[in-house]
């Protein structure tokens, strides 16, 4: 079998992956606190980890992955925006929920095989903490219990900071109960206001770590294969959590490997309010934006580089999606997708490889599928063969699929005006004069179509803002 190879961010470097059970392959990544619409950058390592899930399904077989992304329904964002809003927690955690759910649908990515809410694992929580309190590796203090972070003596491991480095970064909380700035709560108390749960410390509500080190061994076990999330929660939220679960389950190894992505920037800087440039990926949505063409700018960048979200970026991916869709009308996808697209995804997702190659691809399809107007149109026979496998390598990326498929569709038929400008160039030829030629291009360009020239023929192709009343009168 032609090998897997992922960057670990523990190790620091490529590695082989080799599962613990080839049946079972097991993945988790963190999933979103549901208090608010998920922003663009959320979207990125949910990208990710489709493409990921996408490649192990296809080497392993559909039923032999398992792909966890959970759900925080209880945190102090949530807690605030009931207080602010007078909605109930409850309400507030269904409705961001299904938002999130319907908004990466609308990315092309694929439902995890489970996808829990913290709130339905809280007496796992409880048991964790006991176990970690029964150990040496967790204090009850003043209804709080805290992990010592002395006892583990890997702590720092997978981001590589200095003690110093790590009281900066997390924000320490300064708190007479705590026997070292760096202990982190596992539970906390709540009043009366706020959610809760009965516990051995009395009425409280679990810390932020603890849920996906609870929810990760419940569905998953104490050794698993990838875990995953942004490059801003290797610290302190994945360091804590292989804290926890090292050891409270010292029998296990947690995971495996951790793939972590960079972050997104929008034209050139950090996505901020401040900036106003900050937006979600439902503003892009309503703003007809299609998801796939977000998820093809997604995944032109490799997912440890930075990335910029810019509008020429954009508008490039929905011509490019559009023309591919045109290509392939009709064509049903191969059982195994190009070896080089998927040599490309198998070496560390390198989704920015598989889509250059594919652009590359797609030119050459071009010219052996006449456009319309040609005088062969019979297609290249190359066309028939290729063609299937382009698309089977497109859909292993999550794009060209059927989920995603009749976004923006224009009902025109446009072979009238094919057919007037290949009589309007014909003539240009013979007297030289261009100037017709030039003006029906430029109606048709004001019009949203794309014209495209070759000595084959002449193709018009409805592009973004195709305006079907700009052609009148033409």
């Amino acid at each position: 079998m032609t090998e897997i190879r992922l960057h670990n961010s523990m190790t620091r470097r490529k590695e082989v992956l080799s599962p613990i059970d080839p049946d079972n392959v097991r993945i988790y990544l963190c999933g979103p606190t549901v208090y608010d619409r998920a922003h663009l950058g959320n979207a990125r390592n949910v990208i990710m980890f489709d493409v990921l899930f996408r490649l192990l399904r296809h080497v392993y077989g559909p039923d032999h992955v398992t792909y966890v992304r959970n759900f925080t329904d209880v945190d102090d964002k949530i807690n605030a925006r009931a207080a602010e809003s007078g909605r109930t927690i409850e309400e507030i955690t269904a409705e961001t929920t299904q938002w999130y759910l319907d908004d990466m649908a609308a990315l092309g990515t694929l439902e995890p095989t489970v996808m829990p809410r913290a709130t339905q694992y809280i007496p796992q929580m409880i048991a964790m903490i006991e176990d970690l309190v029964a150990r040496g590796h967790a204090y009850a203090a003043e209804g709080h219990v805290l992990f010592s972070v002395e006892s583990y003596e890997n702590y720092g491991e997978l981001s590589g900071r200095s003690v110093d480095d790590m009281i900066a970064g997390a924000r320490v909380e300064v708190a007479p109960y705590k026997r070292n700035p760096m202990d982190f709560v596992l539970w906390k108390p709540s009043s009366d206001d706020l959610p809760g749960w009965d516990s051995p410390w009395g009425r409280g509500r679990p810390g932020w770590h603890i849920e996906c080190s609870a929810m990760s061994h419940a569905l998953l076990g104490a050794s698993f294969d990838i875990h995953g999330g942004g490059n801003d929660l290797m610290f302190p939220h994945h360091e804590n959590e292989i804290a926890q679960s090292c050891c409270a389950h010292p029998e296990g190894n947690f995971a495996q490997i951790w793939m972590h992505n960079e972050m997104l920037q929008v034209e050139g800087k950090k996505m901020s309010k401040s900036l106003g440039n900050f937006f979600t990926v439902r503003d892009l949505l309503d703003e007809g934006v299609p998801g796939e063409v977000i998820r093809f700018v997604f995944l032109k960048t490799h997912y440890r580089k930075p990335m910029d979200w810019t509008e020429k970026d954009a508008d490039q991916a929905n011509k490019t999606l559009r023309r591919w869709r045109e290509l392939l009308a009709g064509v049903v996808p191969a059982d195994e997708p190009y070896k080089q697209v998927e040599e490309f995804i198998r070496d560390d997702l390198n989704t920015a490889g598989a889509i250059n190659y594919l652009q590359q691809m797609g030119q050459v399809l071009f010219t052996w599928k006449k456009p319309v107007g040609s005088k062969t149109p019979l297609q290249h026979h190359n066309f028939a063969e290729e063609a299937p496998k382009f698309l089977a390598s497109a859909q292993l990326l999550g794009l060209l699929t059927e989920d995603l498929g009749g976004w923006d569709t224009v009902d025109v038929d446009l072979a009238p005006y094919v057919a007037r400008f290949i009589e309007t160039r014909s003539k240009a030829m013979e007297t030289k004069d261009f100037s017709q030629v030039d003006a029906l291009k430029k109606a048709l360009v004001d019009a949203g179509v794309e014209v495209r020239m070759s000595k084959q023929g002449v193709d018009l192709v409805p592009g973004p803002g195709f305006d079907a009343a700009k052609l009148e009168g033409l």
